[in-house]
C-alpha cells in the first residue's frame, strides 16, 4: 500500500509542479488552486508512506521520478528541450533510486 500512496503523492506533486508554471506567479486562479491543492494532497500522500517507508528511500524515490515525469510535461505540454547533460543527470538519478530499490538494507523489497 506504501508504494500505491508514494504514486499517488509523485502524480500529484508532477500535476501542482506543472501547474506552479501555469500560475504565472499565482496571478491566475485555477492553476493557483490546483498547485495548491496539489501540493497538499502530495505531501498527505507522502506523508502516509512514510508510516512504513524510510524518509530516504521515500524521497529518492519521489525526487527522482517526479524530475523525469516533470520534464516530460514539461517536453510535452510547454515545447522545452532538455539537453545531453540535463538528460545525463536524470538517467544518474534514476539509476540511484534503482540502486537503492534492488540492493540497498534500507529499502523494504
Amino acid at each position: 500500500m506504501s508504494y500505491m500512496y508514494l504514486a499517488l503523492a509523485i502524480v500529484a506533486e508532477v500535476i501542482a509542479t506543472s501547474a506552479l508554471k501555469s500560475s504565472m506567479g499565482f496571478t491566475r486562479l485555477w492553476p493557483s488552486v490546483t498547485v495548491v491543492v496539489g501540493y497538499g494532497l502530495a505531501f498527505y500522500m507522502l506523508s502516509l508512506v512514510l508510516r512504513s517507508l524510510p524518509v530516504g528511500v521515500a524521497y529518492a524515490i519521489w525526487a527522482g521520478l517526479g524530475i523525469v515525469l516533470v520534464t516530460l510535461v514539461g517536453v510535452v505540454v510547454y515545447g522545452e528541450r532538455p539537453d545531453l547533460p540535463a538528460l545525463l543527470g536524470m538517467a544518474m538519478i534514476v539509476g540511484g533510486v534503482l540502486i537503492i530499490q534492488l540492493w540497498s538494507s534500507v529499502s523494504p523489497h
